[in-house]
């Protein structure tokens, strides 16, 4: 297939893994605390890509090792705990749209740091899609008053982490197997999440008794499964296959499905929502035509 078309094929999943991750990160806080949620994310989803991914960590050579753990921290590590503390305060769809914050702190990152040239169509077509986000964001708050919206602080936090990321693995792990640079961010992040987790009283009796601990604990398993493990390897890929703002551009789409599974499960949509998405697909479409 050309790789033209993959690249979409690769955009599209992940829209939809990663749309849903939010609605599912929403339901597991019912029987868990964000940080155990947080812990407990990291060391599942590094069970399913050792799996798969162990053995080739022996293809890493010394000097890339540094830039993985850097890359386990700031892509998978710490936005597991922000994006789950952000939604015991926002509705899942709304921090699915701050999320979208990516693809312009890429490209600011990618020139102001990591040196990495985009075209002006790029720009002009992030900052729409930004424009569209923004709006989003605005009617979300109309239609939910009664949320702290300076829980929007710890998605904003986490959208930075990621575009560092991106640039990371797009500059110094180009040339390293997406399962590899999986496999290498878990090993760097496992055993500090299952730290966390001992401090946060999980192995505990008022945990297990918890209303709802077992549904929740399924909903991480599926998120750790699909989320995180699966969709890391994806992204790992497309961002090798693609430009960092293409790969980074996940984040327009996955709003959409997000605030669907939100809708389904009772938050508010409106229609200038739904129009500030179609900007979002305009600034996608932008940004990622080079010629």
């Amino acid at each position: 297939m050309h790789s033209g078309n993959k690249k979409w094929i690769y955009l599209i999943v992940l829209s939809l893994i990663w749309g849903s991750s939010f609605i599912l990160i929403k339901k597991s806080l019912i029987g868990l605390t964000p940080y155990q949620l947080g812990a407990l994310r990291v060391i599942i989803s590094g069970l399913f890509i050792f799996a798969v991914g162990f053995n080739t960590l022996k293809e890493v050579a010394k000097p890339q090792w540094k830039w993985l753990i850097i890359s386990g921290f700031l892509g998978t590590f710490f936005p597991a705990f922000l994006f789950a503390i952000a939604e015991t305060e926002i509705d899942s769809g709304v921090v699915s749209v701050l999320n979208s914050l990516v693809p312009l702190n890429t490209i600011l990152l990618g020139f102001a740091v990591f040196k990495i040239a985009s075209t002006k169509r790029q720009i002009v077509g992030v900052i729409i899609g930004f424009v569209g986000t923004s709006i989003l964001i605005g009617k979300g708050a109309e239609l939910n008053p009664n949320q702290n919206y300076l829980y929007a602080g710890f998605v904003l936090l986490a959208t930075i982490m990621y575009a560092f990321n991106v640039n990371i693995i797009k500059r110094y792990l180009q040339d390293v197997k997406a399962i590899t640079i999986a496999a290498g961010n878990f090993a760097a992040i496992m055993i500090p999440a299952f730290v966390v987790l001992l401090f946060v009283d999980f192995f505990s009796t008022e945990t297990f008794n918890r209303e709802g601990f077992l549904m929740s604990i399924g909903y991480v398993v599926i998120l750790s499964a699909f989320g995180t493990a699966l969709a890391k390897v994806l992204f790992n890929k497309l961002v090798q296959m693609a430009t960092p703002v293409f790969a980074s551009s996940v984040t327009y789409l996955m709003p959409v499905i997000a605030l669907i599974w939100g809708l389904l499960d009772g938050e508010g949509f409106s229609l200038s929502q739904l129009l500030a998405t179609g900007l979002i697909l305009i600034g996608i479409y932008l940004a990622n035509r080079r010629k």
